[in-house]
């Protein structure tokens, strides 16, 4: 069994509510299992024996969908994978004591050179982008309201779909369940 961890988009945002027992359930419904959720965010751990996280994640967004009457993106990663990304490291610590934020977007591939090239020549003294492997990491000097970028228009300039979330959520999930042996 292969421990995951599922990233939601669209789950308590936009007026999509759903409690995380009755999220836990779908998950169990779609025959997954040892299912948890991890803060009322669309963060979904379980276990399972499929191997092909693209065919898992297609599964789970079917089950989603037609429980919930709308799309559910769904973005798969193993907990040695969440463990590894949350250890990354793209920027200087002495950016983080200065208030920046760290966000990482999860998507289903890595962007092609000319698209990620797009996204970083946008990089300025309040945001930077880098890349590593299918995770696009976001550091903000400044709150969000100083930002001219949205997850949307990030999404837009990528030409794919993603979620985000914030580095510390990521380490927390991390710290929580790399001890886990399944």
């Amino acid at each position: 069994m292969t421990r995951y961890v599922a990233f939601l988009r669209a789950i308590n945002v936009g007026g999509h509510v759903v409690k995380m027992d009755a999220l836990r359930r779908l998950f169990e419904h779609a025959g997954l299992s040892d299912v948890e959720t991890f803060i009322a965010s669309g963060n979904v751990v379980f276990s399972s024996a499929a191997r092909k996280s693209g065919e898992l994640e297609r599964k789970i967004e079917a089950e989603l969908h037609a429980a919930l009457g709308y799309e559910v993106v769904t973005f798969l990663r193993t907990v040695p994978e969440v463990t590894a990304i949350a250890q990354y490291q793209p920027y200087a610590e002495v950016e983080f004591a200065a208030g920046a934020e760290l966000y990482i977007s999860f998507l289903r591939e890595r962007p092609n050179a000319e698209t990620e090239r797009k996204l970083l020549n946008l990089n300025n003294e309040i945001d930077e982008f880098h890349f590593h492997q299918r995770e696009l990491y976001w550091m903000r000097r400044r709150q969000l309201g100083d930002s001219a970028f949205s997850g949307a228009f990030i999404e837009r300039t990528l030409k794919a779909e993603a979620t985000a979330r914030n580095a510390k959520t990521i380490r927390k999930i991390a710290a929580k369940y790399q001890t886990v042996k399944h």
